[in-house]
């Protein structure tokens, strides 16, 4: 792979050299550094033009959400990837739908990681594979995931497809793991968009954590990368 420039953007300056020395003797060469999105923001006007922005957003953030917009909007080529403590869904929500490409946890292997950053260059999106699960924690033992499933007409295989998507899994990947076609699988893609009226991946993977589906998301034995 070629070598891949980065910007870290963190608070915890410790944080950020230990992020340094693991990219060292790979294909991530960090090229600058920030402790918020804003400070970012301002070293990217001076000509630091990065491949991947990797980013800490503090709880509560609604400012950085919104710069991390402008900042999709005037470098519409650069990745971002929020590495974070916590598990917050509404952020997570807010971080994808603002455009990052990822959204990991800070407990991740080094490797996991190493292999995370490689797909969201691919142009994957990535996220914890346990995630569903955590978040219908407690709050769908009475609903299931059939009453989503059927009320919007969805047929076992488009729910297996929305479930590798939840894995951030290519299309070439989900072919793979159901035994079918790439253009097999662009099919069901075309369509259960449209039943659950999504314009694209992320947003499908959105519903599927909203509506429970992911719950079982685990279940479809596809490889994860976290």
């Amino acid at each position: 792979m070629d070598a891949i420039n980065v910007f870290l953007i963190d608070a915890n300056k410790l944080f950020r050299e230990g992020m340094k020395r693991l990219f060292e003797s790979t294909p991530f060469n960090v090229v600058g550094e920030a402790g918020s999105l804003r400070e970012g923001l301002t070293a990217l006007g001076t000509g630091t033009t990065p491949d991947l922005i990797l980013i800490d957003l503090p709880s509560g953030a609604d400012e950085e959400v919104e710069a991390m917009r402008t900042l999709r909007e005037g470098h519409p080529s650069i990745r971002i990837v929020i590495l974070t403590n916590d598990l917050d869904t509404r952020r997570l929500s807010a971080a994808l739908g603002a455009g990052a490409g990822g959204y990991l946890l800070k407990d991740i292997a080094c490797e996991a990681l190493m292999q995370s950053l490689k797909l969201v260059m691919m142009g994957e999106k990535v996220f914890p594979t346990h995630l569903a699960e955590l978040l219908v924690s407690g709050r769908t033992e009475d609903m299931g995931t059939e009453l989503p499933t059927r009320r919007k007409g969805l047929s076992q295989r488009e729910v297996q497809i929305l479930r590798c998507l939840l894995n951030g899994n290519s299309n070439k990947m989900i072919a793979n793991h159901l035994s079918i076609t790439e253009a097999t699988v662009k099919v069901h893609l075309k369509s259960l968009l449209r039943k659950i009226n999504a314009s694209n991946r992320t947003q499908a993977a959105i519903w599927v954590l909203n509506n429970g589906i992911g719950d079982q998301a685990a279940e479809t034995g596809v490889a994860a990368t976290v």
